[in-house]
């Protein structure tokens, strides 16, 4: 009979003491502490998420349990799945477990999600979109929580498949305002492929000393003083090693031959069934063969393997030696290692028999009999290869990639020629790159032999690895190599991998700054081709390689395109295309069409792409929508993994918090951006870096200083260098160089921009001519250049414009016409604070105060309150949207979008959602810069 206070082993090896108050994990005090607050916090209705990453045994499954039944004392409704090797290829099978128990609750919602999760689960011939699927389950669980709050546990994610991995971040980083707590459980040494980045990641460290000794004797006390010594040191603190190789050194003597700690304690597990029936050995293979399979299969597998009839007996067996649990009526392996430990030791016979018969058992379920087929196989089978494959392209014409991409990696593994080989499994990387799983992109791209590329293969390579793993440095020598590449697809007849290659090679010439040689390399390849000259892929080319070159026809050919409003690849193309050339205008109405159609189909990482349209929305004064949009596609990009994309955003949110006077804001962001590994080589996002600090030291009166820091931006031989984006920072350059009394230097450093201007007639190169000639213009003709700027001026720029009032009015009063100067800098200050430009607007103040017309000071406004998601809320939800409707647009549950009205009511002074258009309005009135139109609306 236990005492209350005993103590026994959980199913890792973690020691658990036993008393009135439930099980405590020995030795991890300060981990509980962490999950229980957030349990706490969960029940309250303030969710998060943690992944808890660490070695094999060193006891993160016994920190899910013991927080399965604390949450369980809380009255938490408690959902888990874990991830198994041989299911790591399915699509969304880890979710489906997860979900299993709520399966009847799926039924009740709305249609468009019920539908999405039918379509996951196989119940529908077509894949859906991986975030409409995670949407879906963020509405499940956030309808469930309601009623009850939830746990989430999911063990083993370095083996869960990438479909329910990517729909479990989704959900991850949604969970804040909803009783909705997720953890997880990874066995990895690089935690950050896998963190939720919802909450800072748990690395599990081995047991202390003193830990690690009482787990020992808790479970093995009055071991040999040697032995006890020698089990001590070989377990390192790690847990399960402390409980299991008491049992395999004894008797040994106290220097073993030196084994890896995971083979000791697969050695260890493995011989607890030595003692085993032939019975429950085959059962237990089958069951570590395929963990999932329904249990009378299982039985049914092992009896025709044993010849003899294998039943409820042998599972109780494996019950009875601690080698497998009963969860509910699915049988588990209580550790990963007991079931790896049983699988590598059984004979190579029996695993091949053991699959045969799971794939005859298993025939209707073709994804899972392939799989076992060829497991079963020894050797190149190009048959089965070929019935790989022909299931693949069966799967991909249905829209489920994630489903192709096993079935090509087994087909590689077993067609006899090399080259074929190569092909297949740089087919499957190209498909596991489309579902952005970089991790296993990469696996598949290691086993390809590169020795036995062809032309069409190699720039097939290229273009996977360049998606899977950008590679910053040596930029021009792989622009070099990306134009060889395509050179060769093209010549093969491999048009279309040959212009999806040029394309990437082209945009480094505009992310990396391509020289002029590479540059030059890649538009006569193009030339070669003899393009369709009104091709948006040629005209982007172009853009992004010889813009000056190019720049007078390709502004005639883009006005007279008339693109389709719903393909969002050519509007992306186009808008990006426009974008880099400063065609300012176009490139934001392009990027939003595209940023609508990539919203509608729930594509996360090419809405942050056409999210990067908030950057040339800043030179528009567009600085609310520009900060929505940033701050939205800065978190699908992370969430995504799209980090040169990320990179732009980031900048983007550092350049509008200075603009807004949010120095600090300001300066940390670009602090963040410039410690990004990618940041170095990436000079399209390196000069707007060096923007933001050139502004924030004009803003702070730092004059000398901020010309220097913009000048740097002009010298071809500085890193933060940009040969076409660096007009930009004319205007900028021109303010400090008045500022600190270096017009001269200036004019010198601007001396090309007139001739580039002709060749290149973009709204930006029409702004750095005029701005700088009239900022920078001796005072006799001063008057002329002032009044020729601001009628040559886009009308859409209203930032610069209303800059050139704030010069022009400060020209006029230090010519002492007073009263002249009082209208440009009225005229200023009321576009600056429209836009929310507040250093430019109190600088308006100061210069009205000085020509004599007294100005209070800027109101503070409550909407300035609201953060950007609340504002974006608040703008649908006064048009009339609903709660899911809302909640669909910006992929939150709307359980979200109600905790968060509930908090911008009061902010706004009003107590209804009837009251919120007109409460937006007057702020608008009181103060335009602090709302606009949201940009999710209005794309």
């Amino acid at each position: 009979m236990l005492s209350p206070m005993d103590r026994r082993s959980s199913a890792d090896g973690q020691a658990v003491r036993t008393g009135a108050g439930g099980q405590t994990v020995i030795g991890r005090d300060e981990e509980l502490r962490l999950l229980r607050g957030l349990l706490t916090n969960a029940a309250t209705g303030n969710g998060s998420a943690l992944l808890i990453s660490g070695s094999a045994g060193v006891g993160k499954s016994a920190l899910l349990r013991r927080l399965s039944a604390d949450a369980a004392a809380q009255h938490f409704r408690v959902l888990r799945t874990s991830g198994v090797e041989t299911e790591q290829w399915l699509p969304f099978a880890a979710l489906q477990l997860l979900l299993q128990p709520a399966s009847r609750e799926i039924e009740k919602l709305p249609a468009p999600h019920r539908l999405a999760l039918s379509g996951a689960f196989g119940a529908t011939e077509a894949e859906p979109h991986i975030y409409r699927v995670g949407l879906a389950v963020l509405e499940l669980l956030a309808d469930a929580a309601e009623r009850r709050p939830l746990l989430l546990l999911v063990d083993d994610l370095q083996w869960i498949d990438t479909s329910s991995r990517d729909v479990l971040r989704f959900v991850s980083r949604r969970t804040r305002d909803l009783a909705v707590l997720v953890v997880s459980a990874a066995r990895t040494t690089s935690p950050d492929s896998y963190s939720t980045g919802a909450q800072p990641d748990l690395v599990l460290e081995p047991l202390g000393q003193e830990a690690a000794a009482e787990l020992l004797d808790s479970g093995a006390p009055g071991l040999a003083a040697p032995v006890r010594a020698l089990v001590l040191e070989r377990a390192a603190g790690n847990p399960l090693a402390l409980v299991e190789l008491p049992k395999a050194v004894q008797g040994t003597s106290a220097h073993p031959e030196d084994l890896p700690l995971t083979q000791r304690l697969e050695a260890a597990f493995a011989a607890r069934t030595d003692s085993a029936s032939r019975e429950c050995r085959t059962f237990l293979l089958a069951l570590a063969a395929e963990p999932t399979a329904p249990l009378n299969r299982l039985f049914d597998v092992a009896s025709g393997l044993a010849g003899a009839e294998v039943s409820v007996h042998a599972l109780q067996e494996a019950v009875d030696a601690g080698l497998v649990v009963l969860v509910g009526r699915t049988p588990e392996f209580r550790h990963p290692l007991m079931r790896s430990a049983i699988y590598t030791r059984a004979s190579v016979a029996d695993r091949l028999s053991t699959h045969r018969a799971l794939a005859t058992a298993l025939e209707d379920s073709p994804g899972r009999h392939l799989v076992h087929l060829a497991a079963s196989t020894l050797g190149p089978d190009d048959e089965l290869a070929a019935r790989l494959e022909s299931y693949a392209d069966a799967a991909q014409a249905r829209g489920q990639v994630a489903a192709a991409v096993p079935a090509l990696r087994q087909a590689g593994e077993l067609v006899h020629d090399v080259r074929r080989r190569t092909g297949i499994l740089i087919r499957a990387a190209e498909l596991a790159s489309e579902v952005n799983d970089r991790i296993h992109t990469q696996m598949l791209l290691d086993r390809a032999d590169l020795g036995e590329l062809g032309p069409t293969e190699r720039a097939r390579l290229m273009l996977v690895s360049d998606k899977a793993a950008f590679e910053p440095d040596e930029p021009q020598r792989r622009i070099q190599d990306m134009v060889a590449a395509a050179v060769g697809a093209f010549d093969v007849g491999s048009v279309d991998v040959a212009e999806n290659l040029l394309w990437r090679a082209a945009a480094r010439c505009f992310f990396q700054d391509g020289d002029e040689r590479v540059r030059a390399r890649a538009a006569t390849e193009l030339d070669r081709w003899n393009p369709d000259p009104n091709a948006p892929h040629t005209l982007t080319v172009r853009a992004y390689t010889q813009p000056y070159r190019h720049g007078t026809e390709l502004m005639a050919r883009l006005e007279e395109l008339e693109p389709d409003r719903r393909d969002g690849r050519i509007l992306h193309y186009l808008g990006s295309g426009s974008m880099v050339i400063g065609d300012i205008g176009r490139a934001t109405r392009y990027l939003s069409l595209a940023a609508a159609e990539w919203r509608s189909q729930g594509r996360l990482g090419l809405l942050a792409r056409s999210l990067a349209g908030s950057w040339p929305r800043v030179y528009l004064g567009q600085l609310t929508r520009a900060r929505e949009e940033s701050a939205e596609g800065l978190t699908l990009a992370e969430e995504t993994g799209e980090w040169i994309v990320w990179l732009g955003l980031k900048a983007t949110c550092g350049l509008v918090a200075a603009l807004r006077g949010e120095s600090e804001d300001a300066a940390r962001t670009i602090r963040e951006l410039r410690a990004h590994s990618l940041f170095p080589e990436m000079s399209f996002v390196t000069v707007m870096a060096q923007q933001v600090d050139g502004l924030l030291a004009l803003f702070d009166g730092r004059t000398a200083e901020a010309y220097e820091t913009l000048a740097r931006a002009f010298d071809p031989e500085d890193p933060h260098y940009h040969s076409v984006s660096r007009w930009l920072l004319t205007p900028d350059l021109a303010d400090a160089a008045v500022a600190a009394g270096t017009v001269t230097q200036a004019r010198e450093l601007l001396a090309g921009l007139p001739e580039l201007a002709d060749r290149l007639p973009s709204e930006m190169m029409v702004v750095a001519r005029t701005y700088s000639e009239a900022v920078l213009a001796p005072d006799d003709v001063a008057e002329e250049r002032y009044l020729a700027a601001l009628a040559e001026l886009p009308e859409t720029w209203t930032l610069s414009r209303a800059r050139l009032h704030l010069h022009h009015g400060r020209w006029l009063r230090r010519q002492r016409r007073y009263v002249d100067a009082r209208k440009p800098l009225r005229a200023a200050r009321d576009e600056f604070d429209r836009v929310g430009a507040r250093p430019w607007a109190e600088a308006a103040r100061e210069q009205l105060r000085a020509a004599g017309e007294p100005d209070g000071r800027r109101r503070v406004n409550t909407g300035e309150q609201l953060s950007v998601q609340e504002l974006q809320i608040a703008e649908l939800a006064s048009q009339g949207l609903s709660n899911r409707e809302i909640g669909q647009r910006l992929f939150i549950s709307h359980r979200t979008v109600g905790a968060h009205l509930y908090r911008i009511y009061p902010r706004l002074g009003i107590s209804s959602r009837g009251k919120l258009a007109g409460a937006l309005a007057a702020l608008r009135e009181e103060h335009p810069g602090s709302g606009g139109q949201s940009g999710s609306d209005a794309s």
